[in-house]
């Protein structure tokens, strides 16, 4: 039965786009087939993490608009996983509205393990349309004040859509940073304010950033690469823990 998750932020910078990509390739390692849709019309970044750029020709606004067959804008990333992506619209104002996006995903359903939807940042209409179809969410933060009000803001407005399985993504973690910045007692209280279930603690790893910037995430896994497989475990239902770095 295949999971549609929406993996969303409160705001730009924590990372959401590398961690949802991250996540699918985890999920394609350990042998699901997985669709990684990009809805952040505008500022499209999947197609460079995962490296598939050039290869784009159409994105989801020709499919749902016609312009082209639904096979025609899935992109396989690598041969070797079994992991496709669908790009964004280049121009914000080519949009998907939420009720396409419905009709797109009901379609793509039958031929996925999982479909991972990168949100825009926010709670906008652009993050409506992405979490329309979503089973599931995964919110992004960072241990900042700014960062967690805006993962409440995304709380509340899955809240408003009936969206009741959420899980909490701590990004871009270091710890000693974390205690030298005095801004939380521990990492606790970072959980009680953002009001989700912790499922990931992914740490700052300039790796990460560096795979991603190249579009090499699938060819080259870092050291990080377990926190997502763990990640991908207990989105399985697996019971590992949660690691700790």
């Amino acid at each position: 039965m295949c999971e549609v998750i929406v993996v969303a932020s409160g705001k730009g910078g924590t990372g959401k786009t590398t961690v949802c990509a991250g996540l699918a390739v985890a999920l394609a390692k350990n042998n699901q087939k997985v669709l990684i849709m990009d809805c952040d019309s505008g500022m499209r970044g999947v197609d460079m993490v995962l490296g598939v750029s050039d290869k784009l020709v159409y994105d989801i606004s020709d499919i749902v608009s016609g312009g082209c067959d639904y096979d025609d804008a899935v992109y396989r990333v690598v041969n070797d996983l079994q992991l496709y992506c669908v790009a964004a619209p280049l121009y914000a104002d080519d949009e998907v509205s939420p009720s396409l996006i419905r009709e797109f995903v009901e379609k793509a359903r039958k031929d996925y393990d999982y479909i991972l939807i990168d949100s825009p940042a926010g709670t906008g209409s652009g993050f409506v349309s992405a979490a329309a179809a979503a089973d599931r969410a995964l919110v992004v933060i960072n241990t900042e004040p700014i960062s967690i009000r805006g993962c409440k803001n995304i709380k509340a407005r899955l809240d408003e859509m009936k969206i009741d399985d959420q899980r909490l993504v701590i990004n871009r973690f270091d710890k000693d940073r974390f205690y030298q910045m005095g801004l939380y007692e521990d990492l606790d209280a970072v959980i009680d304010e953002a009001g989700i279930r912790l499922i990931g603690l992914i740490p700052e790893d300039i790796r990460v950033i560096a795979l991603s910037q190249r579009g090499a995430l699938t060819s080259n896994w870092s050291k990080t690469g377990i926190i997502f497989d763990t990640i991908a475990h207990r989105l399985d239902g697996t019971d590992v823990p949660i690691i700790v770095k």
